[in-house]
């Protein structure tokens, strides 16, 4: 499953890294932490898949969407973003 909205078209962009400690804190009265190792990690979205109804077809509609496409589809409506979508290109 890819990871793009498909009301907002956005997808993962930032990376980053975790790190592995080894060691007590100097805050503790030890001698301090030693990072032992390193790993790459991407920070996701916040996807789901998510029925609307949609009155104008009477049915209903399954879309990708991110906690901020959602915010979208409350703010501007469906059927505004559906005839959006459609513009674009994107079958639906």
């Amino acid at each position: 499953m890819s990871r793009i909205c498909e009301v907002t078209n956005k997808k993962p962009f930032m990376k980053g890294r975790t790190y592995t400690t080894r060691g007590i804190a100097k805050k503790k009265k030890g001698i301090g932490l030693n990072i032992t190792g390193k790993t790459k990690r991407r920070f996701l979205l916040n996807i789901s898949k998510k029925r609307f109804w949609f009155d104008e077809e009477n049915r209903f509609i399954t879309l990708k969407v991110s906690t901020a496409g959602m915010k979208t589809i409350t703010t501007k409506g469906l059927s505004v973003v559906v005839r959006q979508m459609r513009k674009e290109g994107k079958k639906v």
